[in-house]
């Protein structure tokens, strides 16, 4: 609207005023209060599902737009079902749903992981640009490009999921750990085979 102030975007109550681009913006009235902090347009919100974390995008109105693959029929095995769901998938779709329907039961917390290193995009072009994704179907990837590479590339400008790359460190520690024990029985059987070999000789 003319005379719009990205401003205006830190009181969730002023969101009415996007009405034009995200039209479905509730009056944040209407949710029960859910953050120990009331979080901003633009922040990221950390979902923990036990073994792994969903990331969110906060657009205000307590809602969040995030990237959810669809449903597995081996959702109902809990976590372990959940997991599968996510490496079985190749496309995933953008949603716009009520926080409170989306974290469930789970722990969250705002996290706006990368602050610090990058700056991030002005708030009003983070919410422009995630409600405009609405119901897109994307090309979706665990390893790169998750739900985390989406609330990122929103925030920030670039994608990037630290839940893959800590994943990929201790599944490399873990690799050299098992690579080490091999190594290790190798050269403890070699050892034996020579002693063994010198008692025979003797």
């Amino acid at each position: 609207p003319t005379g719009f102030s990205p401003a205006l975007l830190q009181s969730p109550a002023c969101f009415s005023c996007l009405a034009s681009i995200c039209p479905w913006i509730p009056s944040a009235c209407q949710f029960p209060h859910l953050f120990d902090s009331e979080p901003k347009p633009g922040d990221l919100i950390e979902i923990f599902r036990g073994t792994y974390k969903h990331w969110a995008i906060y657009i205000g109105g307590h809602e969040v737009v995030h990237l959810i693959p669809p449903t597995n029929p081996a959702a109902d095995l809990g976590p372990i079902g959940d997991l599968l769901t996510l490496f079985d998938s190749n496309t995933a779709t953008v949603r716009r749903q009520k926080i409170s329907d989306v974290v469930g039961s789970s722990r969250f917390q705002i996290n706006n992981l990368l602050d610090d290193e990058r700056r991030p995009r002005e708030p009003h072009v983070i919410v422009r640009d995630a409600c405009r994704m609405v119901g897109q179907e994307l090309p979706y990837n665990a390893a790169t490009y998750n739900c985390e590479h989406f609330v990122t590339e929103l925030r920030y400008g670039d994608a990037e999921s630290r839940q893959v790359q800590t994943a990929a460190v201790i599944g490399g520690v873990a690799v050299a750990g098992v690579a080490l024990a091999v190594l290790g029985a190798a050269l403890f059987s070699s050892y034996n085979k020579d002693d063994n070999t010198r008692r025979h000789h003797k």
